[in-house]
């Protein structure tokens, strides 16, 4: 498949316009079904908003957090933890 076959196919996947909503006067507005279908939305999700250079937005579906994960990898980090390490790392 050559370059340019490839560049047709991802302008084709990431540059289609949908539909236009307005927005209420409370800032909301109806995700269309076609993009909660895609995204698998339901009831109670969240999204995220990414604003891109240019003025383009991206929304995507935020994934649930494995909190017995990231309980785990707290702990691990304890060792950095002190006061000493906040003044070396301070200026980063």
């Amino acid at each position: 498949m050559g370059l340019s076959h490839s560049r047709k196919i991802l302008t084709t996947l990431f540059i289609r316009h949908l539909s236009s909503r307005k927005v209420s006067s409370k800032g909301q507005m109806t995700i269309p079904a076609e993009i909660r279908e895609n995204l698998q939305l339901k009831t109670g999700d969240t999204v995220s908003w990414d604003l891109k250079l240019g003025g383009s937005v991206s929304v995507c579906k935020v994934r649930p957090l494995d909190i017995d994960y990231i309980s785990a990898l707290s702990g691990t980090l304890s060792e950095w933890n002190s006061a000493e390490d906040e003044d070396a790392y301070r200026d980063l």
